[in-house]
């Protein structure tokens, strides 16, 4: 197991990464955890009156009997449906009164179990419920396992965007088992090692050359591969939310291939690509910004391109570059009429731009969305 520490200004906790956690995740709580919830001057541990587990009927399924090994008293299980149409205020809503139902208070425990929408709307939930209580963060997808599970941001969707509506607060820690990696689909595994490979792109560049030089263990989920690229995920996003953890500045690199990324989400209604694939487009938009700003070379930008594509295949697209282009005045990272959008600079580096222009973009989404609707997703070189 290896262990990353996050320290912000307003939060310390660990990311554990290995195998074989699940089965002892009650031990791993403890030590989070001070004999009274909010009661940091103790010295002894305790577990709260009220543990409640968000999770997914098809986690649950899966991981169950894993999951409670370590449980002497079995917790509350609440459950949300898979799907990003399901990140809503309505269901924060059911949730928080099943939780009233059953005698949550403020001493209550959260643990988020699953994946990246298991967690921002459980993280959420618990930044809300009685004002803010404790939780838990426990992956279940890579993508959760490197990104959404660090770093406090929660939220849920509106009808006009994604993560409109949300807080930061972060968990006691992180528990991602790389063992529950096992039962993850291919195509969710493939969307998860993008965002690693992001990762390397823009702060870490031993890991992008590591996923480039490796996709071929990683795909077919060695541990030792893993678990590499996990904790250097962990450890770059630590060092970065530990530098700013309200997204101020620095962090905002994180947001690679998000802006058009959640663009495509929101013209899809969510329902046709995976976080992770949509993302991939958006950096290949932004491959094509940063190629034109020559903050990359060509050959960077052909690098960039296959080392995306060795974790595709990525599904085409059929969507108006001015659409999405539009849909980017949502973006969070803006300010008033001020654009922010995330360029890599070189490999291993980014930047945020405040002055890309319109036609930039609209530039960027045509060349993006001409290699998405090809007959195959390889860049032709």
């Amino acid at each position: 197991m290896q262990t990353i520490q996050v320290r912000t200004a307003t939060a310390a906790y660990p990311v554990h990464v290995g195998a074989g956690l699940l089965a002892n995740l009650l031990p791993l709580i403890r030590k989070t955890m001070p004999a009274k919830v909010g009661d940091t001057a103790s010295k002894t541990t305790a577990l709260p009156r009220r543990i409640f587990v968000l999770t997914s009927p098809e986690i649950w399924a899966l991981w169950s009997t894993r999951f409670l090994q370590s449980f002497q008293d079995s917790p509350i299980v609440l459950f949300l449906p898979p799907g990003e149409r399901n990140k809503t205020l309505a269901n924060v809503e059911k949730l928080s009164r099943q939780m009233v139902a059953s005698g949550g208070d403020r001493s209550s425990l959260l643990i988020a179990f699953g994946g990246g929408i298991v967690g921002d709307v459980g993280g959420f939930l618990a930044a809300i419920f009685m004002r803010g209580i404790p939780y838990i963060q426990v992956p279940t997808t890579f993508l959760a396992q490197v990104d959404s599970s660090v770093g406090g941001k929660t939220g849920v969707n509106l009808a006009e965007g994604k993560n409109l509506v949300g807080a930061f607060h972060h968990p006691l820690a992180v528990v991602a088992d790389i063992e529950v990696l096992s039962t993850l689909q291919e195509r969710e595994l493939r969307a998860g090692l993008i965002e690693s490979l992001k990762a390397g792109i823009i702060r870490d560049r031993a890991l992008f050359r590591y996923m480039a030089s490796n996709a071929e263990p990683l795909l077919q989920r060695d541990p030792a591969a893993l678990q590499k690229v996990i904790a250097a995920s962990v450890r770059m996003k630590a060092e970065v939310v530990s530098a700013d953890e309200h997204e101020g500045g620095l962090r905002m690199i994180l947001n690679l291939g998000h802006t058009l990324g959640h663009a495509i989400e929101a013209a899809t209604r969510y329902r046709q690509l995976l976080h992770g694939e949509a993302v991939a487009w958006g950096m290949i938009a932004a491959f094509h910004v940063a190629l034109q700003r020559k903050t990359i070379t060509a050959a960077q930008f052909h690098s960039l391109i296959a080392s995306v594509m060795l974790y595709g295949p990525l599904p085409r697209l059929n969507l108006r570059a001015e659409r999405l282009v539009a849909l980017t005045a949502r973006d969070k990272k803006h300010l008033g009429d001020l654009r922010r959008y995330i360029l890599p600079v070189g490999i291993g580096d980014a930047t945020v731009a405040e002055d890309v222009t319109h036609d930039e973009l609209l530039h960027a989404a045509h060349a993006m969305l001409a290699m998405a609707a090809a007959e195959s997703s390889e860049m032709p070189l």
